[in-house]
C-alpha cells in the first residue's frame, strides 16, 4: 500500500495519488523541484509567455513585460537559456541584432502557462481581498504607540 499526501481530481476524471515515496516534489532530488526552481523566479514565466509568439528582441521584450529592468531580464534570459528553455539568435549586421525565442522544450510550458493565467485572471481577485483582509488584521493588532483610548497619561499641565 502506497502512502499518499492526497489525490486531486485530473479533468478527465483519473485519479492521481500523490505519493510521498522517492522521486517526488518532497525530496531534493525530484524533477518537480528542478522544473519549479526553473520557473520560480519573478520574472521567468513572464518572460516564456512573452516569447510564445515567436522571437522578440531584449528591448522589446522590456516593453511587452514592463517592470522589469534591462538587468534582470538579461539575468532571466540567461537563466533559461541555461535550462534548455529559450535560445538566443545573433544576427551578423551593422547594427547588431539580437533575438530571443522559445525552443522546443521552452514551447512544452505554453499550455501550463497558459492554465496558470487562467487560473490567475479567474482567482486573482479573490488572492487580493485575503491580503487585504490580512493587511487590514495586521494593522488592527499592531501595537500603538498610546494608549487604546487615544487618551495621554501623565501629569496633568
Amino acid at each position: 500500500m502506497s502512502s499518499t499526501l492526497g489525490s486531486r481530481q485530473e479533468p478527465k476524471g483519473n485519479l492521481r495519488s500523490v505519493s510521498l515515496r522517492p522521486g517526488t516534489v518532497f525530496l531534493a532530488d525530484c524533477p518537480a523541484r528542478l522544473a519549479i526552481e526553473i520557473i520560480s523566479s519573478k520574472w521567468a514565466v513572464v518572460t516564456l509567455f512573452a516569447l510564445s509568439d515567436g522571437p522578440v528582441r531584449h528591448g522589446e521584450l522590456v516593453e511587452l513585460i514592463g517592470g522589469v529592468s534591462r538587468k534582470v531580464l538579461t539575468q532571466t534570459l540567461r537563466r533559461l537559456q541555461d535550462n534548455g528553455l529559450v535560445e538566443r539568435h545573433a544576427y551578423a549586421e551593422a547594427p547588431p541584432r539580437v533575438e530571443y525565442s522559445l525552443t522546443e522544450l521552452g514551447r512544452t510550458l505554453e499550455e501550463p502557462i497558459r492554465r496558470l493565467t487562467d487560473w490567475a485572471r479567474t482567482n486573482g481577485e479573490t488572492v487580493l481581498a485575503f491580503h487585504e483582509a490580512a493587511a487590514e488584521r495586521d494593522a488592527s493588532s499592531a501595537p500603538s504607540d498610546g494608549p487604546a483610548d487615544g487618551l495621554t497619561t501623565g501629569p496633568a499641565v
